[in-house]
């Protein structure tokens, strides 16, 4: 199938992928209410459209962070990426640095930040989680620092990780030892592709970025017996603190879905926010991107970066985003599935559709560039 929009990279990735990598990736937590909303919310949302408006000329570039790039769109951190294709993160970094936007490297990614900055043509920017052990995250920081890294993604509304019901039934968590890589075996055969552009061509199989504190463990049940034992339910906002000590560049806090924590971010120096609710992946029955962006926006739009995720599927959703209140936006789902559909080239394509998507919908609601697209092109109720 030749895709023709990220909704057939989804049909690819799910064809291609053995069935325990794909479920990590699409599925949300509990009953998926709140991955579901995060789509239908988003796209429910009606764009004024406007005729005989000169739009001849449409400028998708803007400045996030100091950085000038092609559009307002980056990718969003992925754990395990590296998975869905052969070396995953380093072939969609290159793709991100062709297109001229963002890439964002996630704490528990296959490949190291080294790795990946050998491999990219231009900075990136790193994901961290609070991790008990401070020690180990100051050498996680140091790393990327030194890897010349733009700015850190310090994620918040992980301190416990969400109930995955998917995750069970597929075999990647909750069967330990033999059985569970058995089971996962037996997916793999089925997709000989992968098995053998990942599973035998894309060895190292690890957390990069983690294997130091792994100690020589690379299965995947140690991956999640690390996340429960390491990620810190205790952290607070005191604890940025110890954040703004270790790292000096632009800090922005992902994982906010209420007005009081955003205004909190805000009064603590952070640069930037990303509205998320992890795509759905944590606790299911909060609301959608969408429906919290706005008020968020509105209430500390003005003190910093209001970037959002969770749900977009096309250009017409990064300008639903933009003109809910995102200055921009970070995509999850959206290239994971281009990178297992068709790596680097399946990366490159989605952003090619959502930057031609975005300008059609720019010029059929009469807007030539991104700051000028603000609440008055959607339909009000």
């Amino acid at each position: 199938m030749k895709a023709a929009n990220i909704l057939d990279y989804r049909a690819l990735a799910q064809a291609r992928l053995p069935r325990f990598l794909f479920d990590y990736i699409d599925g949300g937590s509990y009953a998926e209410t709140t991955l579901r909303r995060n789509v239908t919310d988003l796209e429910s949302i009606a764009l004024r459209q406007r005729v005989l408006r000169d739009v001849g000329s449409i400028d998708l570039s803007t400045s996030l962070f100091g950085m000038r790039q092609a559009m307002p769109v980056g990718l969003g951190p992925i754990g395990l990426a590296g998975m869905n294709a052969r070396r995953g993160e380093t072939q969609a970094a290159r793709a991100a640095a062709a297109a001229g936007i963002p890439f964002t490297l996630s704490t528990v990614s296959v490949c190291t930040v080294a790795e990946v900055a050998a491999a990219s043509p231009q900075p990136f920017w790193f994901q961290l989680y609070m991790i008990r052990d401070r020690g180990f995250m100051r050498e996680l920081l140091a790393l990327a620092r030194e890897t010349g890294c733009t700015a850190l993604v310090f994620t918040v509304d992980m301190p416990v990780p969400g109930s995955r019901y998917g995750d069970l039934r597929s075999g990647l968590a909750g069967a330990p030892g033999l059985r569970g890589g058995l089971r996962r075996f037996g997916q793999a055969a089925l997709h000989p592709r992968w098995a053998w552009d990942v599973g035998v061509c894309g060895r190292p199989h690890g957390l990069g970025n983690v294997a130091s504190v792994l100690a020589g463990k690379t299965g995947l049940e140690d991956f999640f017996a690390w996340m429960r034992a390491n990620f810190d339910p205790t952290v607070t906002w005191r604890d940025l603190d110890f954040i703004r000590t270790e790292w000096t560049g632009p800090l922005i806090i992902k994982g906010l879905l209420d007005v009081e924590d955003a205004r909190e971010a805000a009064t603590l120096g952070a640069d930037g926010i990303v509205v998320s609710n992890h795509g759905g992946r944590q606790l299911d029955g909060v609301p959608s991107t969408a429906h919290a962006l706005p008020a968020i926006a509105a209430a500390v739009g003005d003190r910093l970066t209001v970037l959002a995720d969770g749900g977009i599927r096309s250009g017409l959703d990064v300008v639903r985003m933009l003109a809910l209140g995102a200055r921009g936006v970070l995509l999850g789902r959206a290239w994971a599935y281009a990178l297992a559909g068709d790596g680097e080239r399946g990366v490159a394509h989605v952003l090619e559709l959502i930057a031609a998507e975005m300008r059609v919908a720019m010029a059929l609601t009469g807007v030539t560039d991104v700051a000028a697209i603000t609440p008055d092109i959607l339909v009000k109720d």
